[in-house]
């Protein structure tokens, strides 16, 4: 199985190839609803997580949304 060598919030990670935004979300065990998703400097909403194919060498970027009151 190949990987793929990801920059995620700064730091350089490998993921199985080939992977989506919503892979890589799986892979990392983190909710899809509460994380927002930047690819190259490209907000990648929701609906679209499904069809984004990470590259060797893209920039992620993930925001969580933290709860509280």
């Amino acid at each position: 199985m190949s990987q793929l060598r990801l920059v995620v919030n700064g730091d350089p990670r490998s993921v199985p190839a080939p992977a989506t935004v919503a892979g890589l979300l799986a892979h990392l065990g983190l909710d899809a609803r509460m994380v927002v998703v930047e690819v190259n400097r490209e907000i990648i909403r929701r609906p679209r997580h499904q069809e984004v194919t990470l590259r060797d060498g893209d920039t992620v970027e993930l925001v969580h949304f933290v709860g509280g009151g």
